[in-house]
């Protein structure tokens, strides 16, 4: 594809993405992204690189975007957006921007002359200027701003301006299957420059990004496509082989995966979700790997009776609770833009009930670990001493040594981008005491 070809496909791409969720959709950016170009295979690897790069650029940066393209007198929709991350991301000029958009087929239409006048004015100047309000230049929806600083303190900007860059792509060894060494030595040959993880036992880090999938060692079941914070809180669970274990909130396996390498396939993992869509993506994950001590149980909700025949029977309840996925704005930057205020309230709610729920679980010196991909305390924090002030026959468990060694916290888990490099991640441990 022309350049011009790449610069329509990027609108194209973003005003679809906008109409599904305008339409109510809930299916996150890279999945609708994975379909667009399913459904082009005409668009090679590199122009995907090429227009998944505008995209991600205009979701990363889209305060700052919106902000500088209406103080040019712009109005703002797909076509501007991209635009303007030609000229502000990327250092394009208008000269560029007149030969690619040159009226030819496919590409998109040449500049008016109301844009022309505006992008000039943009032309070689920095996408962040002192006059811009913070949550422009940070990048989140204004209505964030007291909960944010809440939770972030001092470290406000720091983490912010973290949260606009690219995610590392890390993966859990599975070591049912191979040790680190040996998937490190695979990733090599392969030229992925892998590094192992100081802060998890089983994390590798890649320096060269690839579609790592495509690898034998990855259809063998050597490993998964896991952020190493995501690996430090399944870790919380010290589940050993012969355990009952409960993930609650399982998903479509990521930790429930973890969970069984680290049970030795031994034990009963039981994996619920509500979300049946989810769950039926698992079965092909546990098979690839080699477990076979899960079972699989959709629920109708959170308090589905089915849960109650299992009271105080399991040594370890994880519940990964649904919650805002702040902690992920890296890899997810839609989830930012999508997140309203009614979203977190609702979802403060369910993360209760799920609590209240699914804690009739843990039998008498057992442990229930809650854990959350959020930066918010009302999903954090807050929910971790409502439970307790609630739920008296549990108390706060410390957090392993060696985690407590790794993070300086002795108490409650919280992982941040600009800390520690991984997802925002907040955990906390409590145990039954009868």
């Amino acid at each position: 594809m022309k350049p011009g070809a790449q610069v329509a496909a990027a609108i194209d791409l973003i005003t679809l993405v906008n109409a599904a969720w305008q339409e109510g959709s809930r299916a996150p950016a890279d999945s609708l992204i994975a379909s667009y170009f399913m459904e082009r295979r005409y668009i090679g690897s590199k122009d995907r690189g090429a227009i998944s790069g505008l995209f991600y650029g205009v979701l990363r940066q889209g305060g700052a975007l919106e902000w500088r393209l209406e103080r040019a007198g712009l109005t703002v929709d797909p076509r501007t957006l991209v635009l303007g991350a030609l000229v502000l991301l990327e250092g394009r000029t208008l000269a560029d921007l007149g030969e690619w958009l040159n009226g030819e087929r496919h590409a998109a239409a040449p500049l008016s002359p109301k844009e022309r006048e505006a992008l000039a004015t943009l032309e070689r100047q920095p996408l962040v200027t002192e006059d811009m309000p913070q949550a422009a230049r940070l990048n989140f929806p204004d209505w964030m701003e007291p909960s944010l600083k809440a939770a972030l303190e001092d470290e406000f900007v720091p983490a912010l301006e973290a949260m606009a860059k690219e995610a590392p792509v890390d993966l859990r060894v599975n070591t049912l299957k191979a040790t680190r060494a040996q998937v490190m030595d695979a990733l090599s040959a392969a030229g992925y420059e892998p590094q192992a993880l100081e802060f998890v036992p089983h994390g590798i880090r890649l320096r060269k990004r690839g579609p790592v999938f495509t690898l034998p060692a990855f259809r063998e079941g050597w490993f998964e496509m896991q952020d190493a914070g995501s690996q430090l809180a399944a870790s919380l669970v010290s589940a050993k082989p012969g355990d009952k274990v409960a993930d609650f909130c399982a998903g479509a396996g990521g930790k429930t995966l973890a969970l069984a390498s680290a049970m030795g396939n031994r034990g009963r993992l039981m994996a619920w979700d509500v979300n049946a869509r989810r769950l039926a993506q698992m079965p092909k994950r546990l098979a690839r790997a080699g477990v076979h001590n899960v079972q699989l149980r959709v629920l109708a909700s959170e308090n589905d009776a089915f849960v109650k025949r299992h009271k105080q029977t399991a040594d370890w309840v994880l519940i990964d609770a649904p919650c805002t996925g702040s902690g992920t704005w890296r890899r997810n930057p839609d989830l930012k833009w999508r997140t309203a205020p009614k979203d977190l309230q609702e979802l403060t709610q369910l993360q209760a009930n799920i609590l209240a729920s699914a804690s009739r679980l843990v039998k008498p010196g057992g442990h229930l670990v809650y854990v959350t991909c959020s930066l918010f305390d009302e999903e954090n924090r807050q929910q971790a001493e409502a439970f307790l002030q609630k739920q008296k026959e549990f108390s706060l468990r410390p957090l392993p040594p060696a985690v407590q060694r790794l993070t300086g916290q002795e108490e409650m888990l919280r992982l941040w981008p600009h800390r520690h490099d991984t997802d925002g991640f907040f955990a906390a441990i409590f145990t039954r005491q009868n």
